[in-house]
């Protein structure tokens, strides 16, 4: 990677002149007024071969899943009397679905393999199509079977989904070995630039590769690093050009800002390169964000996490719902579960423990006892050897856990009782770890706001490393999620909690 200093425009070569030695010029953020008469190279208005890729294996995947549930539809309602009108609106319906898709952004080339963004365009997508079959049917006074698109829709937008989902797994493969990246130039300060650099690519899934660094004239990096092979003096137009870039990051930054970034943005328009600005924002998710136009200016609102109210009667009444249908499910499990750990240890099948829920009140929390009985006074013995996070006491090795509750807990089969706390309202199928009250009173006034939500059978933590986290990777994924939680959020923990649970991921 090589670092750029931003010149304040080509006009004149003395721009490019090195600042004399110890003296710092003030940084200053400005754009030619007239972009220079650099002609963009043809490739850059062509898009990589693996854009044009995904997205004629987007458009497949989904009128496969179109034609997947119209067939499937007409043949559960129908069976083999299908008469012509419905035969037609199978026929339109798959194209009607791309159309919806494409108007949702579905087929944007920013959102390929990002996930949540993809997926969010096919649920809409379903809505809109559902909205358009119900508005055509009333105004045109067709009698359209509901059975026919209760299910033609919702069958399609699983199967789209389900396709997306299988490109995003191949996609993410091949970032891992640095293909299908987009490359990126970073503008900002010295400590900015390297902030922005490192969320950009500490996910590898997300797609983004920096390739170069822009700080104004005058800064430097304070830690040198390898990558650094040169130091040019350019201007950012020249090194989007020189290094063939497809998106600039601009961190957030009062010198480069309003008019400057404006027409910056009109010049990278010209190149077919796209901008995006951090606002310096951080642990904030999108559905929390948004832009406003007010006095003719673009500000951006963040709203207050949910703390209450609907969305808190919404998630408890999902929590009793979804923690009662596994329950009733995992029955079977259960009573195997507890007639084994009777059988193969002497003690009381439940382990019970206090633990702080929501708002600090403490309740019993329960698990398939894994531990011998005199687990805890044994405890202290073993101090010494403490492998948890510093707060949390975790041994892999231990030798007060039961050949069963190795198992158990691989598995996290021990977790399963508290799905009786999620009935009782003491837990939430979802949510930051329930700590213990040794752990409360060692909270940083900062760390409380994990409790303005229930404890969670499985969390972000959860997903996240389990017990291979540090105490303050563990915390900040809680505060994270309890700023920002909602149902969709809790349905992908849930499924990313299935599939860490089979592999064991961090469980001992």
């Amino acid at each position: 990677m090589t670092e750029f200093v931003m010149s304040e425009g080509l006009a004149d070569p003395a721009d490019l002149r090195p600042a004399p030695s110890g003296e710092r010029r003030r940084p200053v953020w400005v754009v030619p007024d007239e972009v220079p008469a650099i002609v963009p190279r043809a490739a850059r208005f062509t898009e990589p071969r693996w854009v044009a890729k995904y997205r004629w294996a987007a458009l497949a995947g989904d009128l496969a899943a179109a034609l997947f549930g119209v067939s499937l539809a007409l043949v559960v309602r129908f069976g083999a009397q299908i008469n012509l009108g419905y035969v037609l609106l199978g026929a339109a319906l798959p194209v009607a679905w791309l159309v919806c898709v494409a108007l949702e952004r579905g087929y944007e080339s920013r959102y390929f393999g990002t996930g949540p963004e993809e997926f969010r365009s096919i649920i809409r997508a379903a809505v809109a199509l559902t909205a358009v079959v119900a508005v055509t049917s009333y105004a045109t006074k067709s009698q359209v079977a509901r059975g026919f698109v209760v299910l033609a829709v919702p069958m399609t937008c699983l199967a789209a989904m389900f396709a997306r989902w299988l490109l995003h797994r191949q996609i993410s493969k091949r970032r891992f070995l640095n293909r299908c990246m987009r490359r990126v130039l970073v503008v900002g300060r010295n400590d900015q630039v390297t902030t922005l650099r490192r969320h950009l690519e500490e996910r590898k899934t997300d797609g983004y590769v920096v390739v170069a660094s822009c700080l104004p004239r005058g800064d430097a990096f304070e830690e040198p690093e390898p990558e650094l092979l040169g130091r040019g003096e350019m201007d950012i137009l020249k090194a989007v050009d020189e290094w063939d870039v497809e998106v600039v990051a601009v961190a957030a930054d009062p010198e480069l800002s309003g008019h400057s970034l404006r027409k910056l943005s009109w010049a990278l328009e010209q190149r077919g390169v796209d901008l995006i600005v951090s606002p310096g924002i951080v642990e904030v998710a999108g559905p929390r964000i948004s832009i406003r136009p007010v006095a003719g200016l673009s500000l951006l609102h963040l709203e207050r996490p949910s703390v209450s109210g609907g969305p808190h009667v919404l998630k408890n009444i999902f929590d009793r719902i979804v923690g009662c249908l596994m329950l009733l499910a995992l029955t079977p499990l259960l009573l195997a579960t507890a007639v084994v750990v009777k059988l193969t240890s002497r003690g009381p099948v439940l382990f019970k423990q206090t633990r702080v829920g929501r708002g600090g009140e403490q309740f019993r929390m329960l698990k398939f006892r894994t531990m011998v009985v005199d687990a805890e006074e044994r405890k202290a013995e073993l101090h010494s050897l403490n492998e948890g996070n510093g707060i949390l006491f975790k041994l892999r090795d231990d030798p007060r856990i039961t050949k069963v509750g190795k198992y158990l807990r691989r598995f996290s089969i021990d977790e399963l009782p508290q799905l009786v706390n999620v009935l009782r309202g003491d837990m939430s199928l979802v949510g930051p770890r329930p700590p213990l009250p040794a752990e409360v009173a060692q909270y940083q006034i900062d760390d409380a706001r994990r409790m303005l939500v229930k404890p969670g059978l499985t969390g972000l933590w959860q997903v996240s490393g389990r017990s291979d986290l540090t105490w303050e990777e563990s915390m900040r994924l809680d505060l994270r999620y309890a700023d920002n939680w909602s149902i969709a959020l809790d349905l992908l923990i849930l499924w990313k909690t299935a599939r860490a649970v089979l592999g064991s991921d961090g469980a001992y």
